[in-house]
C-alpha cells in the first residue's frame, strides 16, 4: 500500500460509514485532529483503503487488491476489517486474534459525580501537558490518539481529576467524529474504586453532547470493569463486533507499506 494526504482521497471517511461508531469516528478524527495516517492501493480510482491512528487500523475496499506483505506496516496493531479481508490479514501476520467488542451508546446523562475530598476535575488545558505525560508509560495508549500528551491537553477534548496538582485519572474523546465521539479513560491504579473516573467521564459527556455529539464507549467483552463503568455512566449496549490484534509479518511477497 502507498500512504496518502487524506486530500488525495475525496470523500475518504465515507469509506467507513458502515462500521460501528467507533469506526466511523476514527477516520474522521484522523481528518479533524489531525493525526494519524491513509493508505491505499492506488492514488486514483482506490480500490483499498486503510486509515490507521494509534494503534487501531481500519481496512475497507477490495482485499483482492492488496498483498500481503503490503500489510506489513500494521503488525501489532487492532484491525477492524469486513469478513472478506480476513484470508488476506490471515496471509499477512503470523499471529491473528479475535478480540470480540462491545459498542455502547449513553442513553441515560447522569448528574455530576462528586470527587472525593481533596480532588478537583476539570478541563485539562495546554499547561496541563507535563501532568498528563506524568501518568507514566502504561497509561501512554490514553493521549496516542492525539499525537502525545501535549495535544491531548491542547484538544480541549479531556477531563482530569487533580490531586495535589497530579493528574490521577482521566477522560478524553478518543476518536472524535462528525456524530460519535468515541470515550476512553483511565485512573492510576493507587486512586481507582474512588469514582475519579466517572467523574471525568460525566463532565466530558456533557461536553460532548453541548457539541450535539453522541458519546460511544467501546471495550473488549471481557474488560468487566470498563463494561460496568460504562453502565455507571449510563451507557447501553447498541452494538457488537470483532477486531482482530495481529502479530508479525509474514515475508513471503513483495511490498511493503510506505
Amino acid at each position: 500500500m502507498i500512504e496518502v494526504f487524506p486530500s488525495q482521497l475525496p470523500h475518504c471517511a465515507d469509506w467507513f460509514v458502515d462500521g460501528p461508531p467507533g469506526a466511523a469516528a476514527l477516520a474522521e478524527h484522523t481528518l479533524i485532529a489531525g493525526t494519524g495516517r491513509w493508505w491505499t492501493d492506488r492514488v486514483h480510482a482506490p480500490r483499498a483503503v486503510a486509515v490507521s491512528c494509534a494503534d487501531h487500523v481500519l481496512f475497507r475496499g477490495d482485499p483482492t487488491a492488496l498483498a500481503p506483505l503490503s500489510l506489513a506496516g500494521f503488525a501489532a496493531h487492532y484491525a477492524q476489517a469486513p469478513d472478506r479481508f480476513l484470508p488476506l490479514l490471515g496471509s499477512s501476520f503470523d499471529l491473528l486474534v479475535p478480540w470480540e467488542r462491545m459498542v455502547y451508546l449513553q442513553r441515560e446523562p447522569l448528574a455530576a459525580s462528586r470527587p472525593p475530598r481533596g480532588v478537583k476535575v476539570r478541563r485539562l488545558h495546554p499547561q496541563d501537558a507535563e501532568a498528563v505525560r506524568a501518568l507514566g508509560a502504561e497509561a501512554a495508549w490514553i493521549h496516542a490518539s492525539w499525537g502525545g500528551p501535549a495535544g491531548l491537553a491542547a484538544s480541549g477534548h479531556g477531563w482530569a481529576a487533580f490531586q495535589e496538582g497530579r493528574v490521577v485519572a482521566v477522560a478524553c474523546t478518543y476518536f472524535r467524529g462528525t456524530r460519535y465521539e468515541d470515550v476512553a479513560c483511565v485512573t492510576l491504579p493507587e486512586h481507582r474504586r474512588q469514582r475519579l473516573a466517572l467523574a471525568c467521564v460525566t463532565a466530558l459527556c456533557r461536553d460532548i453532547a453541548a457539541r450535539g455529539h453522541i458519546p460511544s464507549w467501546t471495550c473488549s467483552r471481557d474488560n468487566r470493569p470498563s463494561r460496568l463503568l460504562a453502565w455507571t455512566a449510563g451507557f447501553r449496549l447498541a452494538d457488537e463486533y470483532v477486531h482482530h490484534a495481529t502479530g508479525q509479518p509474514v515475508r513471503h511477497t513483495a511490498g511493503l507499506v510506505a
